[in-house]
C-alpha cells in the first residue's frame, strides 16, 4: 500500500506544482500586459503635457527662452526664436552662437551674481531696430544645483518708435511755435518802448504781429484735427457728394490766390459722387490745392481731374508744373513736419502738417493717397475714394 500512496502523492503534488506555476505566469502574464498598459498611458500622459506646455508656450506674446547651466539653449518658444532670430534649430546651441549680442552676454553673466534682473532693456542686433526688455531667473534643483537660466523677452519696439514719434512731435510743435511768438513779442516790445510814436512803424509792426497770430491760430487748428484724426474721435458724417461741385467750389475760395501768382486752374473731372464726409474731403481737396499753388511756378497751371478706378473705386488727382520733388521726399511728404525746403515753407505760410491731414482724412475714409513726381517736371497727388451706388444699383 506504501507504493500506491507514494505514487498518488507525487502525482498530487505534481498537479498542484503545475496548477501554480501555470498561475503564477498568469499572473506574471497580467502584471506584465498592466505594467505595459501603464507605461503606455505615461507616455501618452507625458507626451501630451509635453504637447499642451509647448503650445502654451507657443500661444504667449513674450519670447520665453531657457537656457542649461552651461549657457546652451533648451528651449524657446516661436515669440522668443521670432524676437531673437534664432532661426532653424536652436536647441543645445551655445547661446553666444545663437545670438551675437554682447549685452545679452554680459545680462546671462551677471545672473551667476544676482538671481533676479528685472526690467533690463535691450537692443538687439540686426538691420531691423528691434528693443526688448528682459526679465530673468536663475533656477536651482532640489539639490542647490544650478538648473539654468529662465529669460522672458517682451517686446518694446513700437513703444521705443512711439517715444521717438512723441519727443520728435514736441521738438517740431516747439520750434514751429517759436518763430511766430518770437516775432510776436519782439515787435510788441518794440511798439511798447516808443515805436507806437511812429505811425508807419506802428501799421507795419501791427501787421506782422497780425500774420503770425493768423500762423499760430493755423498751426493750432492742424494740430487739433490732427489729434483728432489720430485719436479716432473724429466722426465721419458719410454721404454721396458730387465731387465736381465740391472742386468748382474750392476753385472759387482760392481764386483770389491764384490770381495773385498768375496761376490757372484747370478741372477734367468727369460727373462723379463719392461717399464721403463732405467737410473733410473739403479739407482734403483745400489743402493740396493751396499746396499746388504754393510751390507751382509763377503763371503756371493747376490741373484737377478724376478717373475710374478699380471696382466702386474714383481716383482723384491735384497736379502742378512746379520743380516737383525729388525721390527720397516721395515716401516722406505726408509725414508731419516734414518740408523739403524748410524756409520757403515758412516763407509761404505752411504749418508742416497740410499734407498729414490729407492722408489721415483719406485712410479714414477707407481710401489711399500717394504722390508722382520728378525734379523738373511737377508733382501730382493722387487719393482713392469709393463711388456712391447709382439708384439702379450700379456705379455712375
Amino acid at each position: 500500500m506504501e507504493l500506491p500512496l507514494i505514487v498518488l502523492l507525487s502525482a498530487a503534488l505534481i498537479a498542484t506544482q503545475v496548477y501554480w506555476h501555470r498561475r503564477v505566469a498568469r499572473q506574471e502574464a497580467r502584471a506584465r500586459s498592466e505594467r505595459d498598459a501603464l507605461g503606455q498611458r505615461l507616455g501618452e500622459t507625458e507626451t501630451r503635457a509635453r504637447a499642451e506646455q509647448h503650445a502654451l508656450l507657443n500661444s504667449m506674446a513674450d519670447g520665453v527662452l531657457w537656457l542649461d547651466a552651461k549657457g546652451c539653449i533648451r528651449l524657446a518658444n516661436d515669440a522668443c526664436a521670432r524676437l531673437l532670430a534664432l532661426g532653424g534649430e536652436c536647441a543645445g546651441r551655445p547661446l553666444i552662437e545663437a545670438v551675437r549680442s554682447h549685452e545679452l552676454a554680459l545680462l546671462v553673466e551677471r545672473l551667476t551674481r544676482e538671481p533676479v534682473v528685472r526690467g533690463f532693456e535691450l537692443k538687439l542686433p540686426g538691420d531691423e531696430e528691434r528693443w526688448v526688455a528682459v526679465n530673468a531667473a536663475a533656477l536651482q534643483d532640489g539639490g542647490g544645483e544650478s538648473g539654468g537660466l529662465i529669460l522672458v523677452f517682451h517686446d518694446l519696439t513700437r513703444l521705443k518708435q512711439l517715444e521717438r514719434t512723441r519727443q520728435e512731435f514736441v521738438a517740431n510743435v516747439s520750434h514751429e511755435l517759436r518763430t511766430p511768438l518770437s516775432l510776436i513779442q519782439g515787435f510788441a516790445e518794440s511798439l511798447l518802448e516808443g515805436a507806437k510814436s511812429d505811425p508807419a512803424l506802428t501799421e507795419k509792426f501791427l501787421r506782422i504781429i497780425d500774420r503770425n497770430a493768423q500762423r499760430l491760430a493755423l498751426l493750432v487748428e492742424d494740430l487739433l484735427t490732427i489729434s483728432e484724426l489720430e485719436s479716432g474721435r473724429s466722426q465721419l458724417k458719410i454721404e454721396p457728394v458730387d465731387l465736381r461741385s465740391l472742386v468748382s467750389e474750392v476753385f472759387e475760395e482760392f481764386q483770389a490766390q491764384a490770381v495773385a501768382k498768375q496761376v490757372e486752374f484747370q478741372s477734367d473731372m468727369a460727373p462723379a459722387v463719392v461717399l464721403a464726409d463732405r467737410g473733410r474731403l473739403h479739407q482734403v481737396l483745400s489743402n493740396l490745392i493751396d499746396n499746388a499753388i504754393k510751390y507751382g511756378r509763377v503763371g503756371g497751371v493747376v490741373r484737377v481731374g478724376s478717373k475710374s478706378g478699380a471696382a466702386d473705386e474714383l481716383e482723384v488727382h491735384v497736379a502742378d508744373d512746379g520743380p516737383g520733388l525729388p525721390s527720397e521726399a516721395l515716401n516722406r511728404v505726408f509725414e508731419r513736419f516734414y518740408r523739403i525746403d524748410k524756409a520757403r515753407s515758412r516763407e509761404e505760410g505752411g504749418t508742416g502738417l497740410g499734407l498729414s491731414i490729407v492722408k489721415h482724412i483719406v485712410q479714414a475714409h477707407g481710401g489711399r493717397v500717394w504722390v508722382e513726381s520728378a525734379p523738373g517736371r511737377g508733382a501730382t497727388f493722387k487719393f482713392v475714394l469709393r463711388r456712391a451706388p447709382m439708384p439702379g444699383g450700379g456705379s455712375d
